[in-house]
């Protein structure tokens, strides 16, 4: 059976990892925090650029371990797994890297907007704690971010490409903790839907799309996720 999933920030929770829209989520409990990941806030504002390198530093997907969410998705024989996330969990807990497709990147590795050199956030992080308010590219002097997709940007061709053909030529497409309200990434659903794949959401709160799935799971992810893919091997 050829599955698809999409995941959001909500498999993450229960690694420890803090959602943005969820009911404890960052940006209810610090609506400020929205500007550390968005690009013209970035570009924009020193201090924005300084607090959100301190953000990725304390983020607690460095520690994180994967749920069994996570392992029970890795053990889905040949899914494609489009993930909104940057935590890196996915290919920890065992999916094959190249059947990964991390939508906004990922939080491990920096880049100049400038040049496009690239280099770890735990370099730009370092510097920071020695005293740099605003790391700089060492190349051309540019202004250095992790190689995330923040809000205002455009998603890579390529990345979404591949994750719409997914979407297409899957016979079972699962959505995973997201709120689907972020596109394009929520449109990768109707695109499924579209191609006759069964939809399956399950996320804690509703979503735009729960009117097209076939079945909608509000149980806790670690649980419903191991029992949904038992189902399907």
């Amino acid at each position: 059976m050829r599955v698809t999933v999409l995941t959001g920030a909500g498999i993450s929770t229960e690694s420890g990892i803090p959602d943005y829209r969820g009911p404890n989520g960052m940006w209810r409990r610090d609506p400020d925090h929205e500007k550390l990941v968005t690009y013209d806030y970035y570009m924009a504002d020193p201090e924005i650029r300084r607090r959100s390198w301190l953000m990725r530093r304390d983020n607690p997907a460095w520690e994180a371990e994967p749920n069994a969410a996570h392992r029970a998705l890795a053990a889905l024989p040949d899914a494609w797994i489009v993930t909104q996330n940057v935590d890196g969990l996915h290919q920890r807990a065992g999916s094959p890297p190249e059947r990964v497709l991390e939508l906004h990147g990922n939080m491990f590795g920096a880049l100049c907007t400038a040049c496009g050199a690239r280099s770890t956030t735990r370099e730009a992080i370092d510097r920071i704690d020695a005293g740099e308010s605003d790391p700089a590219c060492h190349e051309c002097g540019g202004i250095v971010k992790t190689a995330t997709v923040m809000f205002g940007q455009s998603l890579d061709p390529v990345v979404l490409t591949r994750a719409v053909e997914a979407a297409e030529e899957c016979e079972v497409f699962l959505a995973v903790g997201s709120s689907l309200r972020v596109q394009p990434a929520a449109s990768l659903v109707e695109v499924a839907v579209r191609a006759s794949a069964r939809l399956v959401v399950v996320n804690a709160e509703p979503t735009p799309y729960d009117h097209l799935a076939d079945e909608v799971i509000h149980d806790p992810i670690g649980v419903a996720v191991p029992r949904l893919c038992s189902s399907l091997t």
